[in-house]
């Protein structure tokens, strides 16, 4: 093998930086500040820490020292993300071209709003723990679900995200979403509108729209979508409902879809697997596939001498 020839590395890095001039919509460059993925990323964990305590990051908890511990994670949480979200306000006040006055000051009032948030957010959670339980006989203990199902992470960060999104911080609660979706196979955006006790059961593959809003007490499995009719429209369609509604009580198994903004499903609806639908389902109803005829033929089996090749016959 002939060797390869020395690479140019100012050839090389000349082209490459023309290609940051070349398109500019991939590269940030003299534009402000952004975000830190990987700064939220923690930020994500120091707040699982101190939704689930004693499960996550310092355990053996003892009493006697427990305000002390919640004290130290609040202060930390609240100077990182005071951090993120002034970069995330300064970013977009940039790119739109205007400045922002006071931004640390409105960071902060942000940040301490969404902190206040938590006992709140930590009773919503426990719901959607015992709804998890309640909902899988193959669940050994609330510790295993806390622990260990990718579902509950991924609604765990998506409350977390959607009081951010309810108060217009740009850029961060999207970064937590999709690295839940990255972590699970669970896609939820902030913006959608979700009630107490929501299981999902396995997780992988559930899709749920911006503009989707569910009620208490829903199960969805694996591969179920809440989406959209049709993104055609592209950005003229922000901020228009495009996405399903489902009241209580409502249970979707895997690999539905329901599409549209118009389309409810009313509540004690059940959904049954590979199912599509798009229009409005009463209540109490049970929706189905007719099952696809199965055909069975009778074949003659081979035998061992026919399925080698004629110079490995015997």
């Amino acid at each position: 093998m002939s060797p390869t020839a020395p690479i140019d590395f100012s050839e090389l890095v000349t082209t490459i930086v023309a290609s940051y001039h070349a398109e500019p919509k991939t590269c940030h460059i003299d534009s402000g500040r952004l975000p830190n993925h990987d700064a939220i990323v923690e930020i994500i964990h120091l707040l699982r820490q101190l939704l689930f305590p004693g499960y996550f990051g310092k355990q053996n908890l003892v009493a006697g020292t427990l305000e002390y511990h919640v004290g130290d994670l609040l202060v930390s949480i609240h100077d990182r993300l005071l951090k993120q979200v002034q970069n995330a306000l300064l970013h977009e006040a940039a790119h739109q071209g205007e400045a922002v006055p006071d931004s640390e000051l409105r960071a902060d009032r942000i940040v301490n709003d969404f902190l206040r948030t938590l006992p709140r957010l930590r009773a919503v959670l426990a719901t959607d723990v015992q709804a998890a339980f309640d909902g899988d006989p193959a669940a050994v203990d609330t510790d295993e679900i806390i622990f260990s199902y990718p579902g509950l992470f991924a609604i765990t960060v998506y409350r977390l995200a959607h009081e951010l999104h309810l108060r217009n911080v740009p850029l961060i609660p999207r970064i937590m979403t999709e690295y839940a979706h990255s972590a699970t196979g669970v896609d939820i955006h902030p913006g959608a509108e979700i009630g107490e006790y929501f299981f999902i059961d396995h997780g992988t593959g559930v899709v749920i729209g911006e503009t989707s809003r569910i009620g208490n007490r829903v199960k969805v499995y694996q591969g179920v979508t809440l989406g959209a009719l049709s993104t055609r429209g592209g950005q003229k369609l922000r901020g228009v409902t495009r996405h399903p509604m489902l009241e209580d009580e409502v249970t979707v198994y895997s690999g539905a879809s329901i599409l549209g903004g118009e389309t409810i499903i009313r509540k004690g609806v059940i959904i049954s697997s590979n199912v599509f639908v798009t229009q409005s389902v009463p209540p109490n109803t049970r929706v189905t596939v007719k099952n696809p005829e199965l055909q069975y033929r009778d074949q003659k089996p081979k035998t061992f001498k026919q399925e080698l090749p004629l110079d490995w016959q015997i």
